[in-house]
């Protein structure tokens, strides 16, 4: 099967609002609509199959046009869980990552290793280890929108 880069993928390169680890990001570079992922798998850049179901998950990959679907296991096998308000644990990731990063950010050299603790995070699970951390540093007022959109 052969991937492309989706526009919000081209997008998240260049802003990363989408968080990559860095070998998707390497690997993401080499998804051009020539390589198909086996290629991409073989290149050596340390990247395994959950890592692009991941990216095609998160929206900034795609099927080519005219390329095979991919098989019908891998997207049930990638599906993150639902939560109450129907929104994925990478759905609830994705939105709560920038915010976490903001407040993070927001505290100056003060916040500097939770601000890097942050941006290492790769999933749901370890941002939501990290809120408790945020949360003493920033206040209950301010973690409040974290804690909406990793719980709601």
């Amino acid at each position: 099967m052969i991937l492309v880069k989706t526009e919000a993928g081209h997008q998240a390169l260049k802003d990363r609002s989408i968080p990559l680890s860095p070998r998707q990001r390497s690997a993401f570079i080499l998804f051009d609509g020539k390589r198909s992922v086996d290629d991409v798998l073989a290149a050596g850049m340390g990247i395994v199959r959950q890592d692009i179901d991941q990216m095609v998950a998160l929206g900034v990959l795609e099927p080519a046009a005219g390329s095979a679907a991919p098989p019908a296991e891998a997207p049930a096998a990638a599906a993150p869980a639902q939560g109450s308000s129907g929104r994925s644990r990478q759905q609830r990731y994705k939105d709560a990552y920038p915010i976490a990063t903001q407040l993070t950010g927001s505290l100056g050299l003060k916040g500097f290793r939770l601000n890097l603790q942050v941006e290492g995070t790769t999933s749901y699970e370890d941002l939501l280890a990290l809120a408790p951390k945020i949360r003493a540093a920033v206040g209950d007022e301010k973690a409040a929108a974290l804690d909406k959109a990793l719980n709601d």
